[in-house]
């Protein structure tokens, strides 16, 4: 049962980057991620109408922490994968530079949370720095007329998840994933609508590819990636997700290539190979727990901060 809740979480998690191409094909980034959340946040504010009880005992910090948390993990994360898929960055390469948050998050929990990183973990984000930019630099040369700067793009989405992360774990009281997943949705429906009108793309176009895009985002993507994050996170830990993270790359590029002929060559192949060697090499480097207050704060499973909030 395990293996099959995991194989679904990797597709239903994938299919939020091949989402973002069928989008990209009807719409503009903005159109695509307003009509995303609009319906979701609705769900979601009248399930949390039913459900007060999760709500009780929050207080304002809590909530202003969870919408800027929301911003950075959901809106600033998905705008960037969104828009650098819509200039023509692969599926593969966007969710491959994506996919490296829980190697940076891992090596910055040093100086940042006081945590012990060892060098195997560094050499690990060395490993998976070098695959990404051989990845990058096989699809910039297949690309053609991508402009070089859109590769930064998914760095920017990447670097936004990780201060996501290590603004959600030094939180001082935790909140409970339906609350959480209620706010971020709701901050990216508000904000995403804001930008959508203010730029005059909030008018959902007459093509029914969009709106399977739409479905295919909401009920995959979101309540497929998210739910099956959550549980595998309650049966298995934190280590067994960010292992399963470093799948999504390599799922993705496979799909890309297979769904809308995007480049797989040797070179792609070839880094991809690098990064996942550079899992292996972080995962069995952990660095021991430090005893720092900001480090010890509590937490059910290791390495709080290497976990990724945001989905595609």
């Amino acid at each position: 049962m395990n293996i099959l809740f995991s194989l679904a979480f990797v597709l239903c998690w994938s299919s939020g980057f091949i989402g973002a191409k069928l989008g990209a094909g009807s719409a503009s980034a903005l159109t695509v991620l307003m009509w995303r959340f609009l319906p979701l946040a609705v769900v979601l504010v009248a399930v949390a109408v039913v459900m007060r009880s999760v709500w009780r005992g929050l207080t304002a910090r809590d909530l202003a922490r969870q919408a800027v948390v929301g911003v950075l993990s959901q809106s600033g994360y998905l705008l960037s994968v969104y828009y650098a898929i819509q200039l023509g960055v692969s599926s593969g390469t966007t969710a491959l530079i994506d996919g490296v948050q829980p190697l940076v998050a891992g090596a910055l929990a040093g100086p940042l949370l006081g945590q012990c990183v060892s060098g195997r973990q560094w050499l690990g984000l060395g490993l998976g720095l070098g695959g990404v930019a051989v990845v990058t630099l096989a699809d910039a040369a297949a690309g053609g007329d991508v402009a070089w700067w859109a590769y930064g793009i998914p760095l920017l989405g990447m670097l936004s998840l990780v201060a996501a992360t290590f603004l959600e774990s030094r939180a001082r009281s935790r909140v409970a994933p339906s609350v959480s997943l209620t706010i971020h949705c709701v901050t990216s429906a508000v904000l995403f609508s804001v930008l959508a009108l203010g730029t005059g793309t909030a008018a959902p176009p007459a093509r029914g590819d969009f709106w399977v895009a739409v479905a295919w985002l909401v009920v995959l993507s979101t309540f497929g990636g998210y739910g099956l994050y959550w549980l595998i996170l309650k049966r298995s830990g934190v280590t067994e997700v960010n292992t399963l993270m470093f799948l999504m790359a390599p799922v993705t590029a496979v799909w890309g290539a297979l769904m809308f002929g995007e480049p797989f060559g040797v070179q792609t192949a070839l880094g991809l190979t690098v990064c996942l060697v550079a899992v292996v090499v972080v995962h069995r480097g952990g660095g021991r727990r430090s005893t720092s207050p900001t480090a010890a704060r509590s937490e059910p499973e290791e390495n709080r901060w290497t976990r990724a909030p945001g989905s595609a």
